[in-house]
């Protein structure tokens, strides 16, 4: 503190007080999801009867982390680092039209990709593209919602995944020639792959966990996505066949009570919350010039 006279008075420091934690019943909890309607429910079990595979996923609040990692005993030094490499138009024309375009590196040197559509009808597919062992029909099933989506994967190096995305290689030799003519038969009209830009890299990580068959009969992955900015999505998942999808919901669905985990309403997309994220982050860099 400074004097009239323009001289320092010694003054003793007050005592640092003690940074307190806050405990989480005073953190906001996500809302509990809305039940389905009997119409919702009549029409997701029309879609999960056409599908190839049912994946049951629960997004997870950040802060609860750590309880979920513990409460069903995944062991996280054994999760797989992977990259996500999205691609679209600077204002996503593809994600409107709902199509995704993505390719992976996954530790190792290998990759993958996929053509996705999304929403679909079982019903409107092709029988010839329902024999290929590429193809996949699915329905996303998470608390207060659903969605049957069509995939078409393929497979690739992380080496070339690098390739495309620094330029050296052009992104429609990513993908097969079948994959290729699905995209071309779902994306906006003249919108070709050579127009699509680089939304990405994503970083996260994936694990999968084996609880006791007593406990859950069936394999549970957990993913991290990790953004720029440190923001996170926590995805806890499991996977049925059509056949097996309520049972296995609901057997699903008492086990992470069972761990604590909560069934919020906040369930955050991955993709949409990546294309959306990386979209944002180029036109800033571009109105920066």
């Amino acid at each position: 503190m400074m004097t009239e006279t323009g001289t320092k008075s010694a003054k003793p420091k007050a005592p640092a007080k003690p940074v307190k934690a806050v405990p989480m019943a005073n953190i906001e909890q996500p809302a509990l999801a809305k039940p389905l309607t009997p119409e919702q429910t009549a029409e997701m079990f029309r879609l999960v009867q056409g599908a190839t595979s049912v994946e049951l996923k629960l997004s997870v609040p950040i802060h609860s982390g750590r309880a979920t990692v513990k409460g069903i005993g995944l062991d996280p030094v054994e999760a797989q680092p992977r990259q996500a490499f999205f691609f679209d138009t600077p204002d996503l024309a593809l994600n409107k039209a709902g199509v995704v375009v993505r390719a992976r590196r996954i530790q190792g040197g290998g990759g993958d990709t996929v053509i996705k559509l999304r929403p679909v009808d079982p019903s409107t597919i092709d029988p010839e593209l329902r024999r290929s062992a590429a193809f996949k029909i699915e329905v996303d099933a998470m608390p207060g919602g659903f969605v049957c989506s069509a995939s078409f994967k393929g497979a690739c190096t992380g080496q070339e995944v690098l390739d495309v995305s620094s330029g050296e290689m052009p992104l429609r030799r990513l993908f097969s020639k079948e994959q290729r003519a699905f995209y071309d038969a779902h994306a906006p009209a003249g919108l070709s792959m050579d127009q699509l830009v680089l939304l990405g890299p994503t970083f996260l990580l994936k694990a999968k966990h084996h609880p006791k068959a007593k406990d859950f009969d069936r394999p549970i992955v957990l993913e991290v996505w990790i953004y720029p900015d440190g923001s996170m999505v926590m995805e806890v998942s499991t996977k049925s066949l059509p056949k097996e999808a309520f049972q296995v919901a609901a057997d699903f669905k008492a086990y992470l009570a069972r761990h604590g985990i909560v069934l919020g309403a906040d369930q955050s997309a991955k993709t949409k919350t990546a294309l959306e994220f990386f979209s944002k982050r180029l036109a800033a860099e571009r109105q920066a010039g």
